[in-house]
């Protein structure tokens, strides 16, 4: 009696982000009902099945994320809406309010309706961020204080006056907040159970932002972004400017100056920047992200096409990193978020773009 031949070895569903970084390329194009729309905010659900983009013509659009397409739409008309972000639970988000008045909205996506209202805030929203560990929110606004919430009540736990805290994030661990302030220079750093007290680490960033960008230091006009990557090692500071800062997240230390040559992204400078002067009106998030495996940094070029800049190479003397790759497209990546389960990526500016390896 014969043996039968041994079954094939199973096919490779899985590929490592630094084998497949330089292949990445638009699959798949989306655009919003209207042309003129912009997408001001990008955040993926915690299962990286759904993509949720907040628009400058009060709606909400949420894709999928394994079939590349729009699954559903949600207007916010009497409110508006930016700095939309999933919750643990992928059927409701929260969002910041940009008209009416400064109160954060909690939405469930199944119903279309509001599940609660968190008002505390006095002046726009520029920053909402979830706990990677429990249904606790960090939020910064233009009145200068950061509120801690808790879902499930709508008064803040928490609240720290501070100068221009405009930006925030929670670390991996869920036990450190990191708040940015462009027009200090500065990032404070807290710990989540002592956030009453004084931050147990300050970086301060004007010796490096005088030497990489001496034009925006104290104006406000620069940093984007903040975001600490999966392995907590590194803290990304992105800006409006010529290039964004990776530091060391337990020092401070600049780690590389992620230079790009094109030029900004047709957003607000920054949050807190004069939308009365001349310039971009649109919002934004920023238009740079860690990959999941903290090594690479995806980025926006100003222009077409977007960047990869690989974290552990080593930077000049100088502590300049130039993009290791770049991404041929056709649109503006004027906001990014790489999604958190798959091997995919999304940048937008008046459409949706996925990317995927070839």
């Amino acid at each position: 009696m014969s043996v039968p031949p041994p079954p094939p070895p199973p096919r490779e569903t899985t590929a490592k982000i630094s084998d497949v970084i330089g292949a990445y390329r638009p699959t798949k194009l989306l655009r919003p009902p209207k042309p003129e729309t912009s997408i001001t905010s990008l955040d993926f659900d915690d299962q990286g099945e759904l993509l949720l983009a907040a628009c400058d013509d009060e709606s909400l659009q949420i894709y999928n994320c394994r079939e590349g397409k729009q699954s559903k739409t949600l207007f916010s008309k009497k409110y508006g809406a930016h700095l939309a972000r999933f919750t643990h639970n992928s059927q409701s988000v929260i969002y910041a309010s940009t008209k009416v008045d400064d109160t954060i909205r909690y939405l469930s996506t199944h119903d279309n309706q509001f599940i609660r209202y968190f008002p505390g805030h006095s002046r726009p929203v520029t920053s909402l961020s979830i706990s990677p560990g429990s249904d606790t929110f960090l939020s910064c606004s233009l009145d200068n204080t950061a509120l801690l919430w808790a879902l499930n009540t709508p008064s803040p736990t928490g609240k720290l006056l501070l100068h221009t805290p405009y930006l925030s994030a929670f670390d991996p661990s869920a036990s450190v907040i990191a708040i940015a302030s462009a027009t200090t220079s500065s990032v404070l750093l807290y710990d989540l159970r002592n956030y009453d007290k004084a931050p147990f680490a300050t970086f301060d960033l004007l010796k490096t932002e005088t030497s990489f960008a001496p034009s925006s230091v104290g104006k406000g006009q620069g940093w984007t972004s903040i975001e600490f990557s999966n392995d907590g090692k590194s803290l990304l500071v992105g800006t409006a400017g010529s290039g964004h800062y990776v530091l060391d997240a337990f020092n401070g230390e600049l780690k590389a100056f992620c230079q790009r040559a094109k030029g900004p992204t047709g957003r607000v400078l920054a949050p807190g920047y004069d939308s009365s002067a001349r310039g971009p009106k649109v919002l934004g998030q920023g238009d740079v992200c860690f990959t999941p495996d903290g090594r690479y940094l995806i980025g926006g070029s100003g222009s077409e096409n977007a960047y990869v800049w690989d974290c552990h190479a080593s930077p000049g003397t100088d502590r300049v990193l130039q993009p290791q790759h770049e991404l041929e497209c056709k649109s503006r990546a004027a906001v990014v978020a790489y999604n958190p389960r798959l091997n995919l990526f999304v940048t937008a500016d008046r459409e949706v773009i996925f990317w995927l390896p070839e």
